[in-house]
């Protein structure tokens, strides 16, 4: 089998570690790069990688390149249909089997839309093995399950010559490794809201509890699946089994506020260290230029509990990299001096 690999979101927080991981480890790979632009430093940086111009509106520039490839790692927009449409339109070109790699996020699980757990502890922590008929049955509503029904169904149809992996990180953190986005998500929006309030913050009794991965660890688990499916599949899970959850320890959304608040209060940039509580209503005005209703909720003050059942089974997955706690001041401050 050829070791011909297309990786999407190549600029990104996740994507532009993956790619960095891949021409690092294997630089004997060859690694082909979706790009709509092109970052200073890129060709210097990755001499040995080819990029094909492109956006994810432009199907047949992506299935023409997907077609070319062993292996896709779309690591790009999760709920983004058209592009994954052209990628296992590209592979089903192929007379010879081929895989795909695609990112989710455990958003999928969160209970971000059930009042009875916001602010509070559910005591559902979801297995991406016990649970796996639940989560690729879950509905239509749930984030990121457009894409993924799409990537189930082919799974089913053309299972024969189409091997697909679904990696689904819960919240991230640590520096990435990519030439554009280094950061994650949380720890930015949630210092911006801080410093508008006055305060780190909880919602209900702050006990809503989220998972997390630093982002060296889940690279792990994409390491592995390259490298299995560029053997023919290796001893990985694919198709609908092939669904692999990242977390490797959780935190509560007060746990966080207390930590932050006394980084936030040493380095003088809030006059308090100690967690304010709000309303769901102050949470809801939150993260507006987002503009997704209910997203403040999700982040805040939902639950989102995972275990990394599978990666643990398959490739004796655990945690390597420095702890959330250990990392959250760097984070925090690096979204500070933007």
């Amino acid at each position: 089998m050829g070791s011909n690999v297309l990786l999407t979101g190549g600029t990104g927080y996740i994507g532009g570690t993956v790619l960095d991981t891949l021409a690092t480890t294997h630089p004997e790979y060859n690694l082909t790069v979706l790009l709509r632009t092109v970052p200073n430093g890129f060709q210097e940086r990755y001499p040995g990688v080819k990029i094909v111009r492109g956006g994810y509106d432009n199907f047949d520039i992506i299935a023409n390149a997907v077609s070319q490839s062993n292996v896709v790692v779309h690591s790009g927009d999760s709920d983004h249909e058209g592009s994954i449409k052209a990628i296992i339109a590209g592979l089903l070109r192929r007379s010879s089997k081929s895989f795909l790699i695609h990112l989710s996020g455990t958003g999928i699980i969160s209970d971000w839309r059930d009042p009875t757990y916001m602010g509070r502890l559910n005591p559902k922590v979801w297995s991406d093995v016990s649970d796996i008929d639940a989560i690729t049955s879950l509905p239509d509503s749930a984030l990121h399950r457009n894409v993924d029904k799409i990537i189930q169904s082919a799974a089913v149809a053309h299972g024969d010559i189409l091997k697909t992996a679904i990696v689904c990180p819960p919240d991230i953190y640590g520096t990435g490794r990519g030439l554009v986005r280094t950061r994650s998500v949380y720890m930015p929006v949630f210092l911006e809201e801080s410093v508008k309030l006055g305060a780190t913050f909880y919602a209900g009794d702050g006990t809503n509890t989220r998972s997390w991965v630093h982002i060296e660890d889940l690279m792990i688990i994409y390491l592995k699946l390259v490298e299995a499916a560029l053997t023919g599949g290796g001893n990985a899970d694919w198709g609908l089994q092939g669904y692999y959850f990242a977390a490797t320890h959780e935190a509560s959304q007060l746990d966080i506020a207390k930590a932050a608040g006394s980084i936030l209060h040493k380095h003088g940039i809030l006059k308090t260290e100690d967690p304010q509580r709000v309303t769901s209503g102050q949470v809801n005005t939150m993260m507006e230029r987002f503009n997704y209703p209910g997203i403040a909720t999700y982040m805040f003050a939902a639950n989102s509990r995972s275990t990394a059942e599978r990666a643990k089974k398959l490739f004796e997955y655990e945690a390597k990299a420095s702890t959330l706690w250990e990392n959250i001041e760097t984070d925090l401050l690096a979204g500070a001096s933007r």
